[in-house]
């Protein structure tokens, strides 16, 4: 098997070698950008780490699949970026401000296309039901992200709508990215079931860290302007957790901050920060990412694997969890 490290350099080197300068230079210079500014490259590692459980033969059309997935993620980043207003990705300009909304959007829809265009090189083990699996979550993705932009036009949503929403948003991509490598590599359909659930959960920790670390998170190593979240009022779990167990008086002077939209002024972040720890919402995280990142380890326990193969995820699962970008 690959190390991590090894896997790693794997993707970068094929990310490297993608052939994207080409005209029109305002269509293409915007992907090779975002594609250029680095990023955790979780999804076509994951995809690696798990084919790799089962095969050792890393061919161009493995490779092309898993790049597929990170082209696709990166797309949904452009467009996403425009969508929140947001001014840095990995801190750097985001597209949009870079160049414009327009190009932002174009580039975006490239890169959807080329997603498609690189999976279509696939042709080895379950290649149909790889296609069908990569073009479900790409709908779901979409449905994700409407869910999160509807949002944010209400007062309040339940934690069950919160977590269907990121679950959409996020944690099908991730799920996606586990099952695909488990497929190409012919692996038994109860484990590759399993591996889905895993990434699934793995996904669903991974997206309320993000939440944690946009208000708890250090600036220079999260690569994105602390308090977004709490500027924009985004649905994250941590203010979803919040109105659900504030009293009445929090509650309202929750509200109150709420009213001030788009407000990146440090009286509204300190004043929701102060609510939060208050309601001891940072320690809730904690123990809600915890939570989720057993619960992603439970999914794979029995199903097939063995000792060196759940050790493997578990390090992944770990790496995940317990980061600081």
């Amino acid at each position: 098997m690959y190390t991590q490290d090894e896997l790693d350099k794997i993707v970068e080197n094929a990310i490297n070698s993608l052939s994207i300068d080409k005209e029109p230079h305002n269509l293409y210079q915007p992907i090779e950008y975002i594609i250029s500014i680095g990023g955790k490259r979780i999804r076509p590692r994951l995809c690696l780490t798990v084919f790799n459980l089962f095969d050792k033969e890393i061919d161009k059309s493995i490779l092309n699949a898993a790049l597929a997935i990170e082209v696709f993620h990166n797309f949904t980043l452009i467009h996403d970026d425009i969508m929140d207003k947001a001014d840095t990705r990995r801190k750097m300009p985001t597209v949009h401000k870079k160049w414009n909304d327009n190009i932002a959007i174009l580039s975006g829809d490239t890169m959807s296309v080329l997603a498609f265009k690189y999976l279509s090189s696939f042709n080895g083990a379950n290649h149909e039901e790889v296609f069908s699996l990569f073009t479900k979550t790409a709908e779901e993705v979409c449905e994700g992200q409407q869910y999160d932009m509807d949002f944010e036009n209400l007062p309040l949503i339940s934690m069950e709508e919160y977590l269907n929403m990121i679950g959409l948003k996020t944690a099908v991509l991730i799920a996606c990215s586990a099952k695909m490598g488990a497929l190409m590599a012919d692996a038994p359909k109860e484990i590759c079931e399993a591996i889905y659930k895993y990434g699934y959960l793995l996904g669903i920790a991974f997206q309320i860290t993000d939440d944690f670390l946009d208000t708890y998170g250090n600036t220079s190593k999260f690569g994105k302007k602390i308090g977004n979240d709490i500027a924009t009022n985004k649905k994250t779990w941590l203010l979803t957790k919040c109105m659900q167990i504030a009293d009445e008086s929090q509650r309202a002077a929750l509200n109150k901050l709420l009213l001030k939209k788009d407000d990146y002024s440090q009286e509204k972040f300190n004043g929701v920060f102060e609510i939060y720890n208050a309601l001891g919402i940072k320690e809730k995280a904690i123990e809600q990412i915890e939570y989720f990142e057993k619960r992603a380890m439970e999914a794979v326990a029995g199903c097939g694997l063995d000792s060196k193969q759940l050790e493997i995820l578990a390090a992944f699962a770990n790496m995940l969890t317990y980061r600081e970008n």
